[in-house]
């Protein structure tokens, strides 16, 4: 399925503006006097309220590239935009989701949600009304007084997509964000981020090295191969909108993880 995009769905998708683009990304690290390439001239877009994954082995830059786009990183050459808008440094306009829960411990459930909202100085209302709304999203309304510890791991990975929607971000990052978490809680998050995606409408750039999970959650995936990282291949996932874990054992489903991972073991 390499280049999948059909004549049709590139021009749809190109009439659109795109979210989010990363024009011509390189990044050199200097490591023991020696330059490192860890990427090399990276070319990717995320449409409005498009979910797309890049996938790749551990190494190949991942981690480094969705640093450079929430702008944690600043790359050696190329740029960010948002919006058409290049982006120098950090913003609320990207939220961030890491494979660590990142929550306080001393603060409860919603204290955490209301964090962000707090450093923005939003008014008392406003911000008791967007942290009652996304409990009410992630289905935690009930553990609004809890504390991180009382939690488990699943719970505790909602409560930091939560805080991340609750910013209400142009653009939802995830690095790995299920890679801690067992196979069974791992499937069930799946679930419940597509079904959130799907509900709340936010464009969701996500990296993992989990094939399986890039074909059931997005509807494209960029395939990055590593030394110097870049993007080798990418594809769009023929798959209906709708899915639910049953659909992991289609043929339909099974051939496009094929494809994924035939491309993914050509590092040519």
């Amino acid at each position: 399925m390499q280049n999948t995009l059909n004549t049709s769905t590139a021009f749809q998708n190109r009439l659109l503006q795109p979210k989010l683009e990363v024009q011509s990304v390189s990044k050199i690290f200097q490591t023991k006097g020696k330059s490192v390439t860890a990427l090399q001239n990276i070319n990717l877009y995320l449409n409005p309220r498009e979910f797309v994954c890049i996938a790749g082995a551990s190494g190949c830059g991942k981690s480094t590239l969705l640093n450079i786009i929430a702008g944690l990183v600043q790359p050696t050459s190329g740029q960010v935009l948002v919006d058409g808008q290049i982006v120098p440094g950090p913003g609320a306009d990207r939220g961030m989701v890491f494979q660590s829960y990142t929550l306080y411990p001393w603060l409860s459930v919603a204290e955490n949600i209301a964090f962000g909202l707090r450093l923005r100085k939003l008014s008392r209302e406003e911000i008791n009304q967007r942290v009652s709304y996304y409990l009410d999203v992630v289905g935690l309304t009930r553990f609004a007084k809890a504390f991180p510890k009382q939690l488990s791991g699943g719970m505790k990975q909602r409560v930091a997509i939560a805080r991340a929607l609750a910013n209400e971000p142009e653009v939802l990052l995830m690095d790995e964000p299920f890679g801690a978490l067992d196979a069974q809680t791992k499937e069930q998050m799946q679930q419940f981020l597509l079904e959130l995606w799907q509900q709340t409408h936010t464009s969701i750039l996500m990296i993992t090295h989990d094939i399986e999970e890039a074909v059931f959650l997005a509807q494209r995936i960029y395939v990055m191969h590593a030394h110097p990282g870049r993007i080798k291949q990418e594809t769009t996932v023929d798959l209906p909108p709708q899915r639910d874990l049953d659909m992991k054992l289609t043929s339909e489903f099974l051939q496009i993880k094929r494809e994924i991972v035939h491309a993914l073991r050509d590092n040519a």
